[in-house]
Formats: structure tokens, sequence, C-alpha cells
């Protein structure tokens, strides 16, 4: 039963789960499925230093610190107790495109040429994680949301300003794959 858990599970079984927590949350008592309101949620528990985005009745919200709590339990036990003992697998054409653009590692998560340790302090990677997690952060807030939340639920509820966010969301990551990265790998 660990191997079968351990390995990547296909998007027939995976999409249908993911699927089923819509009406799952509608039923079970009319919440919304979304994890960028969580953080607020957790801000205004812990520090609410009195700031008006903050001042509001976060109690009625807990369910979604819970759900927060399950995600962070439930990426240990998939990514390090129940971790796929094969190579990643990566497309190759991406493979090749990467390659193209100057990065040569592969073996984990992302490429090691950006996101280690020793490359810190270097201007390309700041400006991958600290000026792209300002404006993930941002883009979150003025969109009302984050991709999953939108796109998942936002959609499968038929609300128009969550097909106008995902629309934005796939150009933007169009553009910016196709346009950007390059430049910022020249960095």
């Amino acid at each position: 039963m660990l191997e079968f858990l351990s390995q990547p599970w296909p998007w027939y079984i995976g999409g249908p789960l993911i699927g089923l927590a819509v009406p799952l949350l509608l039923i079970a008592g009319n919440k919304s499925l979304g994890i960028s309101s969580s953080l607020r949620h957790i801000c205004a528990s812990c520090f609410p230093a009195g700031i008006d985005f903050f001042q509001y009745d976060w109690k009625k919200e807990s369910w979604n610190l819970f759900y927060v709590g399950g995600i962070l339990i439930g990426g240990f036990v998939g990514g390090v107790l129940l971790a796929n003992p094969g190579e990643m697998v990566v497309n190759p054409q991406t493979i090749e495109d990467l390659r193209a653009l100057g990065l040569t590692e592969f073996s984990g998560l992302g490429p090691s040429e950006i996101f280690n340790w020793s490359e810190l302090g270097s201007l390309r990677t700041i400006v991958f994680v600290i000026v792209g997690g300002f404006l993930v952060g941002f883009g979150t807030r003025y969109a009302g949301g984050c991709t999953s939340g939108h796109t998942i639920f936002g959609l499968s509820t038929l609300q128009w300003p969550s097909l106008v966010a995902t629309i934005s969301f796939m150009v933007g990551g169009f553009l910016c794959t196709h346009f950007l990265l390059p430049i910022l790998l020249a960095l």
C-alpha cells in the first residue's frame, strides 16, 4: 500500500479528488476553497497590531486555519514519509528549453543555479525570490484571491471575477515564461 501511495498519482485520480473538495466544502458549511485568505486569518489571530485590515472576527473562519494545518501535515507526509523513490521526471522539451537559457541542474524541485543557499545573495535569486514573492502576494490581494481559490473554486461556482483572474494568471504566466524569464536568467 505504501508503494502505491509513494508513486505519482495520475491526473485522472488527483484532479477529481481536488474537484470533490468544492462540493464537500459547500455542503459541509457553505465554505469556499482558497489558501490566500488563510494568511490574513493567521495574521489577524497572531499579530492584529491595530491594523484595520485585521480587525474582524477571524474566529468565524478558524476552520481555515485547520485547513492550512492539514496542508502542512499532508505536505510533510507526502514529501518526506511517502516520497517518490524514483527520479523526478521533467518533460525533455522543458529541459532542452531551460538548457538553452543556461540552466543545467535539474535534480531537485527547482534549478539549483537559482534556488540554493550559495546563490541567495545574487541579483538573480533576489529578483526571483524577493521581488517574485512580493509580486505574488500583491497580485493575490489585488485579484481578491489566489490561483487555487479562483481557478478551482471560483470557476466551478461560475464566478465571473474568477474567470477574469484565471485568464490573467495564465496570460501573465505565458508572458513571464517566454519574455521575462530569459531576461531574468541573464542577470
